[in-house]
């Protein structure tokens, strides 16, 4: 699991289909209230607390985004009040509060990942460019950088060693493509990464 702190009171955190298997898990069984989801949910929360010093309250809210080839995008939110940020003590079974988690669900079908600088980006086209001659387009859209990946002539493996690496500088978008192609600014229609690493190296 990766796992990176957005703000005070928001988590982050990338779950791959590894993972969830590793745990006797699948997507499905995250809609279901099952004691393996639960424990999911508690180490994505003891691991932020070690991590990242993100405690949590005894209320959270967590928004699931299901993106099909690469896993899951979890966000975490702490829902604090004026009358309610007590910290859930450590020795409280915490089970019976993820029972009260309001999960939100999306799906993507498409390989699109956010980046929050243009440098990530050139870091990314300079290691996935020796190794794939991938279709990519490149846009800009409220001060992020967005990459489209196109899988049509990609096997299962160059896919997943694919996501490892845009997983590695940037994240599953949770936005559409159909959005960002809308409001935001295509910058590199045609083998993007390939022209920015040649551009850059």
């Amino acid at each position: 699991m990766r796992l990176e702190r957005l703000n005070y009171n928001k988590l982050k955190v990338f779950v791959t289909y590894d993972d969830l298997k590793e745990r006797g898990l699948t997507k499905e069984d995250l809609w279901t209230d099952t004691f393996k989801v639960k424990q999911l949910f508690r180490e994505m929360i003891e691991q932020a607390s070690k991590e990242l010093n993100f405690e949590p309250t005894s209320s959270l809210s967590v928004e699931i985004f299901s993106l099909q080839a690469q896993g899951m995008v979890v966000f975490v939110t702490k829902q604090d009040s004026q009358d309610e940020m007590e910290i859930i003590d450590e020795h409280e079974d915490m089970y019976e509060e993820f029972i009260e988690m309001q999960v939100m669900l999306d799906e993507s079908h498409d390989l699109f990942f956010e980046f929050q600088t243009f440098e990530d980006v050139i870091q990314l086209a300079k290691r996935i460019n020796q190794y794939y001659g991938i279709e990519t387009i490149l846009y800009s859209f409220e001060n992020r950088f967005y990459v489209l990946v196109g899988e049509e002539k990609l096997t299962m493996k160059e896919i997943g060693n694919i996501i490892a690496l845009l997983a590695e500088y940037g994240s599953p978008s949770t936005i559409t493509k159909h959005r960002v192609q809308e409001y935001g600014k295509q910058l590199i229609h045609n083998q993007a990464l390939s022209y920015i690493a040649d551009t850059f190296s």
